[in-house]
């Protein structure tokens, strides 16, 4: 009995399987970026310090001369040291922000080719729940049309993720499918995320409520650490 006819996968079933590969990645990532974010958080923190200590210093001269607010902020705009501290501060959370994606798509490009290409048509994420990745007939993917893909992978990001959303919605074809020809596909059986899967996207969700609580603690802490800092706190 020759096997069923592949249809498109939906979008849970997808983002399960993206996730499963990012978390292989995950890893890796952290080994190369640790160096670099560990570096740039602890500039972040210094500028912080200093960006701290140039305001407590300002207010207070500003209160024993009886400066004006606008004085005073124009003697904050015009100081070289809190210039350079809010410059080094830039630069720190644009590394913070900005390394981890690129070092993201550095490692996924590779792992995407290389597998999307071999007779498994599939990474390891995808293959977990049955999906293969296949041109408009299904079939095996070459280099520079997987290369294709990937690339276009990127607008659906760049969407805030309506090009991932399409997916939603028939024919089940995100933004890079759609400009690229391909298809993510699965057998009629396995169309629905199994339980194990939909623990994972639960387990997701667990751990992005607890890291934005975490980041929210975090700020209030730098904020009372920067207010602590002003004349008079006590």
């Amino acid at each position: 009995m020759p096997p069923p006819e592949r249809i498109p996968a939906g979008f849970w079933l997808r983002y399960a399987a993206w996730s499963l590969d990012a978390a292989c990645l995950l890893p890796l990532l952290l080994l190369l970026g640790w160096p670099i974010l560990g570096a740039a958080v602890g500039q972040a923190e210094a500028a912080m310090r200093a960006v701290g200590a140039g305001m407590a210093q300002q207010l207070e001269g500003a209160v024993a001369s009886g400066q004006t607010p606008l004085a005073m902020t124009l003697g904050l705009l015009s100081d070289p040291r809190m210039t350079a501290a809010v410059a080094q501060l830039s630069s720190a959370l644009t590394t913070v922000l900005l390394a981890p994606p690129l070092l993201y798509v550095l490692l996924a490009c590779p792992w995407s080719l290389a597998f999307e290409c071999s007779r498994g048509q599939a990474t390891p994420g995808k293959r977990v729940f049955g999906l293969v990745v296949g041109d408009a007939q299904g079939d095996r993917l070459t280099l520079p049309r997987a290369l294709a893909r990937f690339a276009a992978a990127g607008l659906s990001w760049l969407t805030l993720n309506l090009g991932h959303a399409m997916v939603l919605l028939a024919p089940h074809l995100a933004l890079h499918d759609r400009l690229t020809q391909t298809r993510v596909l699965v057998e009629p059986a396995r169309r629905a995320l199994p339980r194990w899967g939909r623990a994972w996207l639960l387990l997701q969700l667990v751990a992005g409520v607890l890291a934005t609580a975490w980041l929210l603690v975090a700020m209030r802490d730098g904020m009372q650490s920067l207010l602590s800092q002003a004349p008079g706190a006590p």
